[in-house]
């Protein structure tokens, strides 16, 4: 049973392993990799343009092959958050609607980059070399600073304290922040303008949502170092808020 005392904006932040759920969530996400795999390489495109009365085609081959790397990256980094990072309970609620959204948002990314809404090809040019840096600069912000925290908590004399240092230095959530740089670079690599709904949309989730929950629960498990911590360090984009 989840411990409510526990739950944070809709989080259970209660440690506990949760091994089953971790892999219905892991299994989903491949899931979803195998799917896109198998649209651009398998004629999925076509059948499911067919399902719809379109006549689907994989029209940007470079560029939804890149879109794959990317999805495939992520999936990596998400195991990696959830064999290996993470310490807190996923009940099977988080398990099942973050593992069934990322199907049809990742399924969604890669019909865009194949260029099923598109007549030709968009030029793979300078926007997208920098969209590919801001996937990786935001996965090395968000998995990197957490593994960076990881160790740093795994000695014994850190236990019990609040980390404050690496990259959350910089941001008391540069984690989130990285996500959302990345995701920022998924949107622009489908070519497509409306996509960045999605990286808008997520990270007024973390500034509205997330993050004002998580800093309550931080400052009563840490209190004053935490409440001394935020006061000097900005809350979400580094040097900025």
């Amino acid at each position: 049973m989840v411990d409510n005392s526990k739950v944070i904006s809709g989080v259970d932040r209660a440690h506990g392993s949760s091994v089953v759920q971790k892999l219905a969530f892991f299994c989903l996400h491949v899931l979803s990799l195998v799917l896109c795999v198998w649209l651009v390489f398998g004629g999925g495109i076509e059948t499911v343009g067919h399902w719809f009365g379109r006549s689907w085609s994989v029209v940007d081959h470079g560029r939804v092959q890149v879109m794959l790397g990317v999805i495939a990256l992520y999936v990596v980094r998400h195991s990696i958050t959830l064999f290996y990072l993470l310490r807190r309970r996923i009940t099977w609620s988080e398990a099942l609607s973050l593992g069934g959204f990322m199907i049809p948002l990742e399924i969604g990314f890669t019909l865009l980059a194949a260029g099923v809404a598109a007549d030709e090809p968009a030029p793979f040019g300078v926007l997208d070399v920098a969209a590919l840096s801001l996937v990786l600069i935001g996965s090395y912000l968000n998995t990197g600073s957490e593994v960076q925290r990881k160790h740093w908590k795994a000695r014994s004399e850190n236990k019990g304290k609040c980390y404050t240092g690496g990259r959350f230095k910089h941001s008391m959530h540069i984690n989130y922040f990285g996500d959302s740089v990345a995701f920022t670079g998924w949107a622009i690599l489908t070519a497509t303008w409306w996509t960045f709904l999605l990286p808008l949309l997520m990270t007024a989730m973390f500034i509205f949502m997330h993050i004002p929950g998580l800093d309550l629960y931080l400052a009563e498990r840490y209190g004053e170092p935490f409440k001394e911590y935020a006061a000097r360090t900005k809350k979400f984009m580094p040097f900025v808020y």
